[in-house]
């Protein structure tokens, strides 16, 4: 029995050593795995926080009937850039041009009345001093003055307003901005019972774009910010390949004071300059709010991440040329780059960047170096993350 032990022992053993010598010979045989690799280095990393916002004019006007008649009058073309002062329409002008003209005319009557009541007063004021006639018959005349001396000033109001209404039958753009569609066409009644909208101008230049940050992402903000006045780069999330990314260098000019209870939000405020109009209200945007660069961290790609059961890690290369998994703690994460305590990687590690899904621990890779076109360096430069104060910031 012992005999047949000892023989199933020494026959396990052949077969391990026969199994090590051909795993070692399939590893020899297996050519290395052409990896890239970005080199690690601990550096001043510019924290954008990013956010998904939306557009919209800084200024936004309804060109209004503010009185009532026929449309006359379309001085402007649909989408028209129009400035401030400038006419959009016209109302017909009949009516109120004839309730001027009656104001006007009962004024002069007025006038003559009181020039004939003021000489009847210098007529009986001597002859009443006299006692020649009774003093009853001035004062009724000196009443007289007074009373069309008020006429004449009720006239005046009623001609100011009637030069008032006058002046709204010619409509004017209240704000420089664009245009849009007239709502009214010409021949029809307006402003008949309401202030009828006839169009509608936005000024675009600047442009906002409203975001909403977590309670805590806005206290993380005014904790760590490098600046009184935060900067913010935008840009446009068209999903057309055909249309080129448009972003903009903007910076915040508002946030709300109070957190809305439903969602744990702030709202906050950037100003975009859109001088060339060619951004619009309504658009969804991505809004990077930079807060600070003055802490050493090591950013990564996001993509080179794996989680297991253990937690994050990603692939470095070891001194032997293989491809080994290295646990990470993250601390912020982004579009452009994850964030990760210090002491999870150190300077000079190698970091694989491709190849991701055939990797795997022990597999010998070939690497090379693409850290000037895919290291935290370059991406920093490729998607404009350094700080950059703005014209109107300086």
């Amino acid at each position: 029995m012992l005999k047949k032990i000892l023989l199933s022992s020494a026959i396990v053993l052949v077969f391990a050593a026969c199994s090590q010598e051909q795993e070692q010979a399939v590893q020899k045989a297996t050519p290395a795995l052409p990896v890239e690799v970005v080199k690690i280095k601990h550096r001043n990393i510019p924290i954008w926080m990013p956010y998904t916002g939306k557009t919209q004019a800084s200024s936004s006007q309804e060109v209004r009937a503010r009185v009532q008649g026929i449309l006359e009058e379309i001085y402007y073309k649909d989408g028209e850039n129009v400035k401030k002062g400038q006419k959009l329409f016209k109302i017909e002008q009949t009516d109120y041009i004839a309730n001027l003209n009656t104001a006007k005319a009962k004024k002069r009557r007025d006038l003559a009345t009181l020039k004939l009541a003021k000489a009847d007063v210098s007529r009986y004021e001597p002859l009443v001093k006299e006692g020649l006639a009774p003093r009853v018959t001035l004062e009724q005349y000196q009443a007289q003055v007074s009373t069309v001396e008020a006429d004449i000033a009720s006239d005046d109001a009623t001609i100011r307003q009637a030069e008032l209404e006058l002046s709204y039958t010619v409509i004017k753009a209240p704000i420089d901005g664009q245009a849009s569609r007239r709502l009214v066409d010409i021949g029809n009644l307006v402003g008949k019972g309401e202030s009828t909208v006839l169009t509608t101008i936005n000024r675009n230049d600047p442009l906002y774009a409203y975001f909403s940050p977590s309670e805590e992402d806005f206290l993380k903000i005014r904790k760590y910010k490098d600046q009184d006045v935060l900067q913010a780069y935008i840009t446009f999330n068209y999903q057309s390949e055909l249309l080129k990314k448009e972003s903009r260098l903007g910076f915040v000019n508002f946030s709300d004071n109070t957190v809305d209870p439903s969602t744990s939000t702030i709202s906050m405020r950037a100003e975009i300059p859109n001088a060339d109009n060619s951004m619009f209200p309504g658009s969804f945007v991505y809004v990077n709010v930079f807060v600070t660069d003055q802490f050493k961290l090591v950013g990564i790609p996001p993509e080179v991440i794996f989680e297991d059961q253990r937690g994050k890690f990603v692939y470095v290369v070891d001194e032997k040329s293989l491809a080994q998994k290295k646990y990470i703690k993250t601390i912020f994460e982004s579009r452009f780059f994850t964030l990760v305590k210090e002491d999870s990687l150190a300077d000079n590690d190698l970091i694989i960047v491709n190849a991701l899904l055939r990797l795997k621990p022990d597999i010998k890779v070939k690497t090379t170096d693409v850290t000037d076109k895919k290291g935290i360096d370059a991406v920093i430069k490729d998607n404009n993350l350094i700080p950059t104060l703005p014209e109107k910031m300086n």
